[in-house]
């Protein structure tokens, strides 16, 4: 296991930042794990790889807890509890209803079932089943059959328009049920980038969800996918979304990030150009985000989304400290962009976060010098 993670490291070292990386206060030179000169992030505090959960960006006990029972005896009770419980218009309601919405889309992929035994996820059924007016079952329900469409079935074949379409009615029962909810359009969000909605719909579309929630950090991450050059807009576009949002952020939003997210979408696959990392659209993207972190508040659902794709841009831009620090408040749960989006998203964490150490201590930088 560890000749796989080692050669996995080099792998991303040489294809995203190069054989060798220098500073001129020092050097990273890469060695063998369990070297006497390798960087240990266990020294920091850091959980081991195969002890990072991948199932969300950050910490949400009452949710893990209701997960918990709910896979555990199949009963919906408490998930609808925590919905109903949980702030309409604020941003861990979305997350919510898209974690119960992924354990319900995992179990059924690892247990389709069959004739000696049912399906995974059966509990969100009898949900709908037996509490059709529930309007969390409802938004849940919508968000899984979106999750099943991106997930089980090829883009642009009936199938995939077939789910989609599904989920759109299922979203539109789910408005019903709770008419000032902004969850059920933000749902509807991804929909539209798979429908291929024409820009009138989708524009109508996202007016809902500002009537409701003009702030909404999530919402306005799952808007900018239709923007981006790789679905219905441009680079252009979706930078102009991007900015425009930033520009109108209330205090303590973290909507000023939301250019970070922009670049990250338009980066090629492969680039070995460090004066990309230097240029003054990354430089001032990550400075706005890096304001937002300042000024959110500790508790805002959205920030480790954030602190995650800082890691990101920030090794790559050979900025150890600020990297670090970001580390030291997400480090444990690594669901988020960019990690998510490979196989593996807790080795691609932790390659990063071994490079951040590196360059950290190659700098000077030791556990006693790191701030909490």
């Amino acid at each position: 296991m560890e000749i796989l993670w080692f050669l996995f490291a080099v792998v991303m070292i040489g294809a995203v930042l190069g054989p060798v990386l220098l500073r001129r206060r020092g050097g990273i030179r890469q060695v063998e794990p369990g070297s006497p000169d390798a960087a240990d992030p266990a020294e920091y505090g850091f959980l081991r790889q195969e002890e990072l959960d991948i199932r969300m960006p950050g910490a949400d006990a009452d949710l893990l807890e209701v997960l918990d029972l709910v896979q555990r005896t199949q009963g919906w009770q408490a998930a609808s509890q925590l919905l109903a419980g949980t702030e309409t218009h604020g941003e861990q309601r979305w997350q919510r209803v898209q974690a119960f919405a992924g354990a319900a889309s995992l179990e059924l992929q690892q247990r389709p079932g069959g004739v000696s035994d049912s399906p995974g996820g059966q509990w969100l059924r009898v949900w709908r089943a037996e509490a059709p007016k529930d309007a969390g079952g409802a938004a849940v329900h919508a968000e899984f059959l979106v999750q099943q469409a991106w997930r089980t079935a090829d883009r642009g074949t009936d199938e995939f328009r077939i789910i989609l379409e599904e989920a759109r009615e299922a979203c539109g029962q789910a408005a019903l049920l709770a008419p000032g909810d902004p969850v059920p359009y933000i749902i509807e969000l991804s929909i539209a980038r798979g429908l291929a909605y024409p820009r009138a719909e989708f524009e109508q579309l996202w007016l809902k969800i500002l009537d409701r929630a003009p702030a909404h950090m999530g919402a306005h991450l799952a808007a900018l996918h239709y923007w981006c050059e790789k679905w219905h807009g441009s680079r252009d576009l979706a930078y102009g979304f991007a900015e425009a949002a930033a520009a109108r952020a209330p205090r303590a939003s973290l909507l000023a990030a939301l250019p970070l997210f922009a670049v990250y979408e338009h980066m090629p696959e492969v680039n070995l150009v460090r004066g990309f990392y230097e240029s003054e659209v990354v430089t001032k993207a990550i400075e706005g985000a890096l304001f937002a972190v300042h000024a959110a508040r500790p508790d805002d659902p959205m920030l480790a989304h954030v602190r995650h794709l800082l890691v990101f841009f920030l090794v790559r831009c050979e900025r150890w400290g600020e990297a670090m620090h970001q580390l030291v408040h997400v480090d444990g749960h690594v669901g988020a962009l960019p990690w998510t989006l490979t196989p593996d998203p807790a080795a691609s964490y932790a390659v990063y976060r071994a490079l951040a150490v590196a360059g950290y201590e190659a700098n000077g930088g030791s556990p006693a010098t790191l701030s909490h």
